[in-house]
């Protein structure tokens, strides 16, 4: 972090940059960046003690101003301030990272969703399938000597997909699309 004093109406001393520099020493870890900070320190009316801090931060700038009788603990509010500011805009970007959300194309439908019940029918991915050329008759002795229920094949004649399948009463269904 590099830091930049400017003192108006007042000199600043190398305890009060060591003060301003272990404070700062807490904003390193959140900041973990390369940063540009400039503190400065003023008196005005002989008793008011101001600490102003600017911090430019990636493509951020934060600003803190803080005010009291003693100029250390006018930098202690100003970096407390600026601190605060810090952690805030970077929960902001870890909550945008983190619980993100696709976008859709399509608009939401108005249809509120429901949460499955414990014993709703599901999908179970299972192995998959070559698809091999062959006529339906093939597809429908093959589905027959097989446990399978169904077979996915190319027709050997017009090269589309279609699906053979047992029905229930002992007859083989065959889509095609």
């Amino acid at each position: 972090m590099k830091i930049e004093f400017t003192g108006r109406n007042f000199t600043i001393s190398p305890a009060i940059r060591k003060h301003t520099q272990e404070h700062f020493s807490k904003l390193d870890p959140i900041l973990n960046g390369s940063t540009k900070t400039h503190v400065i320190l003023s008196v005005e009316k002989h008793h008011r003690h101001v600490a102003e801090i600017v911090v430019h931060w990636k493509d951020h700038e934060f600003t803190s101003t803080a005010d009291s009788s003693d100029m250390y603990a006018s930098v202690a509010q100003a970096v407390n301030r600026l601190q605060r500011q810090v952690q805030k805009l970077k929960g902001k970007i870890i909550d945008r990272k983190h619980h993100a959300v696709a976008t859709k194309l399509v608009a939401p439908s108005p249809v509120p969703e429901v949460a499955p019940a414990a014993n709703a029918p599901r999908i179970i991915r299972s192995r998959r399938y070559s698809i091999k050329p062959m006529p339906p008759e093939e597809a429908m002795l093959l589905v027959a000597s097989s446990s399978e229920q169904f077979l996915v094949f190319r027709d050997a004649e017009t090269d589309r997909v279609g699906v053979m399948y047992k029905r229930k009463d002992g007859n083989f269904g065959l889509i095609e699309p």
